[in-house]
């Protein structure tokens, strides 16, 4: 058994070896432990946060963590999927930065964040038109789409993606705008149904929305 308060601590110093080697041990004693240790990578994202709040970590850190993230997925993925270790049932959600934005960076981040809690990602990549965002939930059949950008161009995109969707009557898909540019005044201007400045917020909505769907 890991010391989960140690996973979290390695998770939030950014410290790669400790974390591959606590979760490669979760593994070879039979990934018992893997939902309890993606909560504790989960709360040393929320030290990471913090601390780029505060000054003390950069953008660089926090691309560095989305790859320790991603990287814990990996690890773990085979004992989550199979075991049910993420605590329910894999919602599929559409994932992606919007028309004419090409940053990645924080949608990364998210992506490996939603799936270490149980997610399935569609991650669609970067510029994605809104007629593409369409026709990907209607094959589909999601109804949850994550919209990211950050810049301020992007708004304008977020609205077109918005207003597309419900001109093809798929008004029960529920839609979180997040970046740079969102705000509660962009979350009234686009019709989307909530917004985030932090991936925090992004899986604790998604996760909402999935437990009353």
């Amino acid at each position: 058994m890991i010391s989960l308060d140690e996973l979290v601590q390695a998770m939030g110093d950014l410290d790669e070896d400790t974390m591959v080697t606590l979760l490669n041990q979760v593994m070879s004693e039979g990934g018992g432990q893997a939902g309890e240790a993606m909560g504790a990578c989960q709360k040393g994202m929320d030290i990471v946060g913090d601390r780029f709040e505060q000054g003390e970590y950069f953008v660089g850190d926090l691309i560095y963590a989305g790859e320790l993230m991603t990287q814990a997925v990996d690890i773990l993925k085979d004992a989550l999927i199979s075991g049910d270790a993420s605590g329910g049932a894999h919602t599929k959600m559409l994932l992606c930065t919007v028309k004419g934005d090409l940053h990645d960076i924080g949608k990364n981040i998210v992506k490996a964040m939603l799936e270490a809690n149980g997610f399935e990602v569609m991650d669609l990549g970067i510029d994605v038109p809104p007629e593409k965002i369409v026709e990907t939930v209607k094959e589909n059949h999601l109804k949850i789409v994550a919209l990211s950008g950050v810049l301020t161009l992007a708004i304008d995109s977020m609205k077109e993606t918005v207003d597309a969707l419900k001109a093809a009557g798929l008004n029960d898909v529920k839609v979180i705008i997040g970046g740079a540019p969102v705000s509660e005044n962009a979350k009234n201007a686009t019709g989307a149904d909530e917004w985030a400045h932090s991936p925090q917020k992004t899986i604790q909505t998604c996760k909402a929305w999935a437990a009353g769907a």
